[in-house]
């Protein structure tokens, strides 16, 4: 037994699920709030064999949250002539 990541689970998952004749490469990404994980596997006719498995452990769901945040407060500022940066309400309300 070993502990693999959630990527490579989601594979072994999938290659399990499927009838694959032959062999063929998968290439699964994990984009979670905190982290971007891919494994890439090799499936031939049953037999798995994990390729690569890397990560990014700091970008995630929310690097892209605080992004589109910070391109609507821009946005706002230039049109409205209003800067809501650091204004705690009304960022907490585009965040959410």
């Amino acid at each position: 037994m070993r502990i693999i990541n959630e990527p490579t689970a989601a594979a072994l998952a999938f290659g399990m699920t499927q009838t694959i004749q032959g062999q063929t490469n998968v290439l699964i990404f994990d984009l979670g709030g905190g982290t971007f994980d891919v494994s890439i596997l090799n499936l031939d006719d049953g037999n798995f064999c994990v390729k690569s498995t890397n990560g990014d452990t700091n970008l995630g769901g929310e690097d892209f949250d605080n992004r589109l945040v910070d391109y609507c407060v821009e946005s706002f500022n230039e049109s409205c002539g209003i800067d809501i940066t650091g204004k705690q309400g009304p960022i907490q309300r585009l965040k959410t």
